[in-house]
C-alpha cells in the first residue's frame, strides 16, 4: 500500500472517532470494568483485599472509640460476613443523593465518613472507596444495620440496588453486618479465601488496636477445609506484638519498652525489646497499614534511637572518649521494634504506596520517642547498660566487617573466576534483561554454562552448603568465599552500603537439586537474601527454578513433568496415553546433573518453556519468625516446628 493510501485510510478512521465512541460508565460500572485500578488485581491478593476494605470500616469504628468487637467469618459457600458493634452506618437520607446514607456508602464511589465530614478523625485503609468497590465486585451483597432499636436491611447484586432499605425487625444491639459473595466473573482465578492469610492480618490488627476483640471463623467443611475459629485480644497491644515476635528468641530483658504520646493530633506508639540476635526486626504502621517501605515515622524513630543511646552512653561514661559514636546499625542489632502512628491525613508514597510521606511526622515521632526513651534509660540503669553493651559489641563486629569489605574490594570483578564459585558472566550489561543462575555443584554448573544463552544468562556455581548467616556475625559472613563471590557478582554491596539500584541482574535464580540437600541449600540462600539482600527480594528479583521432576522417554521423544501438587497424576496420564511400543522409560530427575545441557536449557532455563517461582515477602513478621525457627540457634522451637509439621512432608525414598 502506498503512503498516499495510508494517509487516506488514517483520515477516514479519524472521521469515525466522534462523541459516540466516548463511553460514560454509570455508577459502579467503572469498577467492574477496571477492577485492578481499585483493588490492585483480580488475583488471590485482590480477592482478600475485599475483606480488608470491609474490616477497615469496622476498625475505623474502633479507632473512633465505638466498636470493641469485630467478627469475621468465611461462610460454607466462600462468602464473607463481617460484623462489628460500632454505631452502625447512618440510615437517614443523605442530602446530595436523596437516598439513605447506607445505600450511598455502598453504591457511590468516594462516599463515606472519611472525607472531612466529621465522621472519623483517623481512619485506616488506603483508598476510602471500600464498601462501594466490594459491592461492585460481588455477585451479591447484603448489609444489616443495627441502630435506633431497629434492624435495617438492604440487598445488592453486581453493585446495583436489589431491594430498598427496610426495617426487618427490632434489636437491642448496635453495629453493622456486611455479607458478600465475590463475583467469579471478576475473580476468575479463585474465589476461595485462605483462612491462614485472613487470620494473620486479623491477629496483626488485634495487636495494633489494644483491647480490640476480633475473631476469625472458617465455617467450611469439605475436602480442602475444616471448621476452625480463633479469637485475638491483646490488652498489651504493641507490647504483646513484640513479645509474640520474640517468643522463640533469647531476650536481653524481660518486659518490652513501651512509649506512647500525642502531638498536634498525631499519636505515636513504640514497643521495643532487644535480643541476642545479630539481625533486627523493625516494623512500622500508619493507621494500621503496614508501611514496609518505612517512611517519616520510622525515620524519626531511628534517628532518635541512635542519638539517645549515644548521649546516654557518653554521659554515663560507657563509651570511652577515644571511641566513636555507635552507628544506627550498631544500636539496632538484635532489636525488635514496632512503630505505629495514627494520623488524621496520612500521605503514602513509594513504589507500592506503603511508605509514609508526611514530613511533620519525623519530628513528632523523634521528639515523643526521645523524651520518653531518655527517661526510661535513666530510670532503668541495668537494662540501659545491656543495651549499650549490645551496641558496643555490634560496633566492634562492624569494624571487623569493614576490614573484610576492604579486602574484598581489592579483588576486581575478573578475579571472581579464581574463587570457588566461578562466575560465567553474560555479554549483556542491561540488568533488566540479565539473569544470574546460582547452581549447586560443578556437574550442574557445567551443564548450565553449556546450555545457557550467553547473551543474557550468567552462571555462578556454588560448592556444597553456604554458611548459615542466621547464626553468624558479619565478620564470619564476609570471610565466606561463596557469599563474597555472590555479593560481588550482584554488584549491590552489602550491609549498610547495600544499594539495590546497582544490581547487575534483575533475575537471580536459585537452581538446586530436587532432594533434601538441594532444599537445604535453597533455604540457606533464601536466609542470606532475606537477612542481607532484602531490597532485592522486595524488588521481586529472586526466583526459584522449577526443573522437571520426571522425563518420560519413548523412542526419541521426551515428555517432561513439571513440579506441582498433581505431578504424579500428570505422570500417570502421560504414561497411560503413550503407545506400548517402544516401551516408555520413566526417569526421575533428583539432580540437575542428570540432565545434559540441552535438556537443562529446554526444561529449566529457556524463557519460552521454563517454570519459575518468584520469591516475595508478603508477611515480614511471619517470614522473620520462620527463618529464626528453622535457621536460628534455639533448638527447641525447631523441634516443635518439625513435630507439628512432619506429617505434611513429602518423603522421596
Amino acid at each position: 500500500m502506498t503512503k498516499k493510501h495510508n494517509q487516506e485510510e488514517l483520515q477516514e478512521k479519524a472521521k469515525e472517532y466522534d462523541a459516540s465512541q466516548i463511553q460514560v460508565l454509570e455508577g459502579l460500572e467503572a469498577v467492574r470494568k477496571r477492577p485492578g485500578m481499585y483493588i490492585g488485581s483480580t488475583s488471590n491478593e485482590g480477592l482478600h483485599h475485599l475483606v480488608w476494605e470491609i474490616v477497615d470500616n469496622s476498625i475505623d469504628e474502633t479507632l473512633a472509640g465505638f466498636a470493641t468487637t469485630i467478627d469475621v467469618a468465611i461462610e460454607p459457600d466462600n462468602s464473607i460476613t463481617v460484623v462489628d458493634d460500632g454505631r452502625g452506618i447512618p440510615v437517614d437520607i443523605q442530602a446530595k443523593t436523596s437516598r439513605p446514607a447506607v445505600e450511598t456508602v455502598f453504591t457511590v464511589l468516594h462516599a463515606g465518613g472519611k472525607f472531612g465530614g466529621g465522621g472519623y478523625k483517623v481512619s485506616g485503609g488506603l483508598h476510602g472507596v471500600g464498601s462501594s468497590v466490594v459491592n461492585a465486585l460481588s455477585l451479591n451483597l447484603e448489609v444489616n444495620v443495627y441502630k435506633n432499636g431497629n434492624i435495617y436491611a438492604q440487598k445488592y447484586q453486581h453493585g446495583r440496588v436489589l431491594t430498598d432499605l427496610e426495617i426487618t425487625g427490632t434489636t437491642n444491639r448496635h453495629g453493622t453486618l456486611v455479607h458478600f459473595l465475590p463475583d467469579p466473573e471478576i475473580f476468575n482465578e479463585t474465589t476461595a479465601f485462605e483462612y491462614k492469610k485472613l487470620a494473620r492480618r486479623i491477629q496483626e490488627l488485634a495487636f495494633l488496636n489494644r483491647g480490640l476483640k476480633i475473631t476469625i471463623e472458617d465455617k467450611r467443611d469439605d475436602e480442602n477445609h475444616s471448621p476452625q475459629k480463633e479469637e485475638f485480644h491483646y490488652e498489651g497491644g504493641l507490647r504483646s506484638y513484640v513479645e509474640f515476635l520474640n517468643e522463640k528468641k533469647q531476650v536481653l530483658f524481660d518486659d518490652p519498652i513501651y512509649i506512647e504520646g500525642e502531638m498536634n493530633g498525631i499519636t505515636a506508639e513504640v514497643a521495643m525489646q532487644y535480643t541476642t540476635d545479630y539481625q533486627n526486626t523493625v516494623l512500622s504502621f500508619a493507621n494500621n497499614i503496614f508501611t514496609h517501605e518505612g517512611g517519616t515515622h520510622e525515620q524519626g524513630f531511628r534517628t532518635a534511637l541512635t542519638r539517645v543511646i549515644n548521649d546516654y552512653a557518653r554521659k554515663q561514661k560507657l563509651l570511652k572518649e577515644n571511641e566513636d559514636n555507635l552507628s544506627g546499625e550498631d544500636v539496632r542489632e538484635g532489636l525488635t521494634a514496632i512503630i505505629s502512628i495514627k494520623h488524621p491525613n496520612p500521605q503514602f508514597e513509594g513504589q507500592t504506596k506503603t511508605k509514609l510521606g508526611n514530613s511533620e511526622v519525623s519530628a513528632i515521632t523523634n521528639r515523643l520517642f526521645s523524651e520518653a526513651f531518655h527517661k526510661f534509660l535513666l530510670e532503668n540503669p541495668k537494662v540501659s547498660k545491656k543495651i549499650v553493651e549490645k551496641g558496643t559489641l555490634a560496633a566492634k563486629a562492624r569494624q571487623a566487617a569493614k576490614r573484610a569489605r576492604e579486602m574484598t574490594r581489592k579483588k576486581s570483578g575478573l578475579e571472581i573466576s579464581n574463587l570457588p564459585g566461578k562466575l560465567a558472566d553474560c555479554s549483556s550489561n542491561d540488568p533488566t534483561q540479565t539473569e544470574l543462575f546460582i547452581v549447586e555443584g560443578d556437574s550442574a554448573g557445567g551443564s548450565a554454562k553449556s546450555g545457557r544463552n550467553r547473551e543474557f544468562q550468567a552462571i555462578l556455581p556454588i560448592r556444597g552448603k553456604i554458611l548459615n548467616v542466621e547464626k553468624a556475625s558479619m565478620e564470619k559472613i564476609l570471610a565466606n568465599e561463596e557469599i563474597r563471590s555472590l555479593f560481588t557478582a550482584m554488584g549491590t554491596g552489602f550491609g549498610a552500603e547495600f544499594d539495590v539500584s546497582k544490581a547487575r541482574y534483575h533475575k537471580l535464580v536459585i537452581m538446586t537439586d530436587a532432594d533434601v540437600d538441594g532444599a537445604h541449600i535453597r533455604t540457606l540462600l533464601l536466609t542470606l537474601f532475606y537477612r542481607y539482600m532484602l531490597p532485592v527480594v522486595k524488588a521481586g528479583y529472586i526466583y526459584i527454578a522449577q526443573p522437571p521432576l520426571y522425563g518420560v522417554k519413548q523412542g526419541k521423544n521426551i515428555t517432561y513433568v513439571q513440579p506441582g501438587p498433581d505431578a504424579e497424576d500428570r505422570l500417570q496420564d502421560i504414561a497411560s496415553n503413550l503407545a506400548k511400543t517402544p516401551k516408555p522409560i520413566i526417569q526421575r530427575y533428583k539432580g540437575l546433573g542428570e540432565m545434559d545441557d540441552h535438556q537443562l536449557w529446554e526444561t529449566t532455563m529457556d524463557p519460552e518453556n521454563r517454570l519459575m517461582a518468584r520469591v516475595s515477602v508478603k508477611d515480614a513478621a511471619e517470614a522473620n519468625a520462620i527463618f529464626e525457627i528453622l535457621m536460628g540457634d534455639n533448638v527447641e522451637p525447631r523441634r516443635e516446628f518439625i513435630e507439628e509439621n512432619a506429617r505434611y512432608a513429602t518423603l522421596d525414598l
